[in-house]
């Protein structure tokens, strides 16, 4: 049995002694807004791809080892995954974010629109800081998915936004209402937090994203009140457009890019859960916080440990309870 495996359990075991807060058996679960938020993501999905009519071909410049070469894709169907697969099942593994033209950070599994250089990232490049930041969200990303299966109903989690990865500051964040204003977790459930992030890293989930019109997204999010609030202000600065981002049946909003699979997530410890304020007669926000490293890092016990005390230190991000601002909540994600 593996580490991780043990650890789960032995936070499952401890958990099931709350009333109020403890884990959840699958992400899917049977809630019927995640269903049809699902579903809705699902036919969009399908009519885009349908919509791509004729089918152009475009010249992708791979730039990289073992050597260059030029790769004859489809235009809108094509990805940067796709091209990896023409070169190596090493290239596809090692993957986690492409560059196109030299500057532009792409998602592994988005389409290629047009003819455009081509860079494969992964976190052993001399210019991580792309790669790095991608990975930084996909952690908060993770972390709202992670969350959803720690909570049940009665809890009264809502998800309300993760800010933009800010890699100095030490954590990922992700912000969160609940219907309690004294929630002090227990080290049994930051572990079995972890622990769920551990699990969704292993099922090697790949990471989806789709670009709607704020109608669909209003729709797709009608039932959560802050996503609600925050879709016109953000689809007003995007042309009416909206970034979605999925794994499994965890679907939320954010500007990207991500890297490509959750199997990228290595050793992660969820560290922090500060309250920063009152929400209502009986909420409370609070702010996630943890750190992590990508899969084939390794640190030892003590200088890890270093980071995880570092994690837990108050992030500087915007406050989910502040005035909501158009440029900050660009950076939402």
């Amino acid at each position: 049995m593996s580490a991780a495996t043990k650890l789960h359990k032995t936070s499952w075991c401890a958990l099931r002694q709350l009333q109020q807060y403890r884990t959840k058996a699958t992400l899917s679960g049977s809630s019927a807004s995640i269903a049809k938020r699902n579903d809705l993501f699902n036919q969009e999905q399908r009519r885009q791809r349908d919509a791509v009519g004729r089918i152009d071909k475009i010249e992708v410049r791979y730039l990289g080892l073992p050597e260059d070469v030029t790769l004859v894709m489809n235009s809108n169907i094509s990805t940067p995954y796709n091209c990896a697969q023409h070169l190596s099942e090493g290239h596809c593994k090692r993957s986690a974010l492409a560059l196109i033209d030299g500057s532009v950070p792409w998602d592994m599994h988005r389409p290629l629109q047009e003819s455009c250089t081509l860079q494969l990232l992964n976190f052993h490049v001399s210019e991580p800081h792309p790669v790095n930041k991608a990975f930084w969200r996909t952690c908060s990303f993770m972390l709202g998915a992670a969350l959803n299966r720690a909570f049940k109903p009665e809890a009264g989690l809502q998800l309300h936004s993760f800010p933009g990865p800010n890699i100095k500051s030490g954590s990922f964040v992700h912000d969160i209402v609940l219907q309690t204003q004294n929630w002090q977790p227990t080290k049994e459930e930051m572990r079995a937090i972890s622990a769920e992030m551990v699990k969704l890293a292993a099922q090697d989930l790949r990471i989806e994203r789709l670009d709607v019109q704020q109608d669909l997204a209003q729709e797709m999010f009608k039932d959560s009140k802050y996503k609600s609030e925050q879709l016109p202000s953000i689809a007003q600065q995007t042309q009416g457009r909206v970034t979605l981002y999925r794994l499994g049946d965890h679907i939320d909003i954010s500007r990207g890019p991500m890297v490509g699979s959750t199997s990228f997530l290595g050793k992660c410890t969820i560290s922090a859960a500060h309250k920063v304020a009152e929400e209502g007669a009986a909420g409370a926000f609070y702010r996630i916080q943890g750190v992590a490293l990508p899969s084939g890092f390794q640190l030892n016990h003590v200088a890890f440990g270093v980071l995880e005390e570092r994690s837990k230190k108050p992030s500087p991000a915007r406050l989910p309870n502040e005035p909501f601002e158009e440029q900050q909540q660009l950076q939402l994600s």
